[in-house]
């Protein structure tokens, strides 16, 4: 058995040298300076971001299980669970549908 923590998203461990982030679960920006912040795989934080604005996250979404639930993140969970632990991957930025 492992003593690497484990991603309380993906579930996956979390061995020395993987990238890896703390993720505030309130943003910083909307307060959550100093508040509670999970150890997480460095993708799972960039599909947070990529998928969320500051805003929901901290009105909806300051929990691992909130984070679990949102129906595009779950999938993504799922999907990079099969993988390794040290798995990168180029995750899209979001469109957050600005028009000129």
């Amino acid at each position: 058995m492992s003593d690497d923590p484990t991603c309380p998203l993906c579930l996956r461990p979390i061995p020395p040298g993987v990238p890896q982030s703390l993720h505030h679960l309130i943003p910083k920006l909307k307060g959550g300076r100093g508040g509670p912040v999970i150890l997480i795989h460095h993708i799972c934080h960039k599909e947070i971001h990529a998928t969320l604005s500051e805003a929901e996250l901290a009105r909806d979404y300051a929990s691992a299980e909130a984070l679990r639930a949102h129906p595009r993140l779950a999938k993504f969970f799922a999907w990079v669970a099969k993988r390794p632990p040290d798995f990168m991957s180029r995750v899209p930025k979001k469109s957050r549908g600005r028009k000129r």
